[in-house]
């Protein structure tokens, strides 16, 4: 039996004491193997050229370039699976990891801050490196528009419709749900979709804390949606033209028309979990609720995605060509979960179709 080949690794950090704990840790995993190391993102992405690694772990405070700029780049032109490794402790550096998230970057995970027991850290950097290195990331064109002058919010594809039919009943709730690729695509289908004063938006996105913490405040950044974290008790008719989002490490369930937040076992081992929220919608509103399954790894949400569209409701799914991973939406096919299944860019717009009429202005 032949040699099972290393997954190469380029490692980018502008401290060298960071640098070469990285490369030391590497070194001492069999499965693993530095193949380069940059200080700066001009140089990452010379390096991503260059040696065609199979991942490349990116700290987001880069001289020089910065690493949002070096992730629109190399997912423009060298689409290479990302992890970023990062501080959570300043609000600037968690939003510009949100922003790479949103340009292509895969995963996050935190700087060591020393707390861990022996070895923890390590063996989390590890595994989330090759966990990374098997997704086959997409080409993501911002990188390109960016350089043509044309900013990320006036992506038009040529031969996209105008609109989506609209289904024959029209819904009074949305509901997301999304794992990895997650912040990309929630920005996608949020920028498709105009807001609808009487229509509450709910989601549930797979991110760990700390990095969760400031997710909403960073999505409120992105589209013309307000987003803010569901508040255990909120009156869901109160999100009518807003944004909910599920707090990292809550379930959220809806009952008697009001979130509540739940410290129950993980689902999928997930806390939230899609398909926690799926379900209490299919037993609230379900005929009145439009959900989408959007890119993510594993299959929550699927069943809950299913639940709804039994209850009379429009369910859509990510379809696998614009998925960053194509796991939660595919479970969801797979189940007839989906009443319909989208490009990316056809998401928001079905949405928007699905919902009830706007009230007009007072005659």
């Amino acid at each position: 039996m032949g040699n099972v080949a290393k997954i190469r690794v380029l490692v980018v950090e502008d401290s060298l004491t960071i640098r070469r704990r990285l490369a030391e840790i590497l070194e001492n995993d069999p499965e693993l193997e530095l193949v380069g190391e940059a200080a700066d993102g001009k140089r990452a992405i010379e390096l991503c050229g260059e040696l065609r690694p199979d991942v490349v772990t990116l700290d987001m405070m880069l001289p020089v370039l910065s690493g949002v700029a070096a992730t629109e780049y190399i997912m423009a032109y060298y689409p290479t699976p990302i992890l970023i490794v990062s501080a959570s402790a300043n609000r600037g550096e968690v939003f510009k990891t949100y922003d790479a998230l949103a340009a292509g970057a895969v995963d996050v995970l935190e700087k060591p801050t020393g707390d861990e027991p022996d070895g923890e850290w390590e063996r989390r950097f590890c595994a989330a490196l090759k966990l990374v290195s098997r997704i086959k990331v997409i080409t993501h064109l911002r990188g390109r528009l960016s350089a043509m002058g044309r900013g990320p919010g006036g992506l038009s594809l040529p031969g996209q419709p105008a609109s989506v039919p609209a289904p024959p009943r029209a819904k009074k709730l949305v509901a997301l749900g999304a794992s990895t690729g997650g912040p990309a695509a929630l920005v996608d289908v949020l920028r498709g979709m105009p807001v609808h004063p009487q229509v509450p938006v709910i989601i549930v996105l797979h991110i760990d804390e700390p990095f969760g913490a400031a997710f909403a405040g960073w999505l409120d950044t992105q589209t013309q949606h307000r987003v803010s974290y569901a508040g255990d008790g909120d009156s869901v008719a109160s999100y009518a033209g807003r944004v909910a989002l599920a707090p990292p490490g809550r379930h959220l369930i809806v009952h008697g028309q009001r979130f509540h937040l739940a410290m129950d076992a993980p689902r999928h081992s997930c806390r939230p979990s899609i398909d926690v929220l799926f379900e209490s919608l299919a037993r609230e509103s379900g005929s009145a609720t439009a959900a989408c399954l959007l890119t993510g790894m594993g299959r929550d949400g699927a069943s809950g995605l299913l639940e709804i569209r039994r209850a009379g409701g429009t369910t859509i799914a990510q379809d696998e060509s614009t998925s960053v991973v194509y796991g939660m939406p595919r479970e969801a096919m797979l189940l007839g979960a989906a009443s319909q299944v989208l490009p990316l860019s056809l998401i928001g717009p079905a949405l928007a179709s699905a919902l009830v009429p706007k009230e007009g202005p007072p005659r």
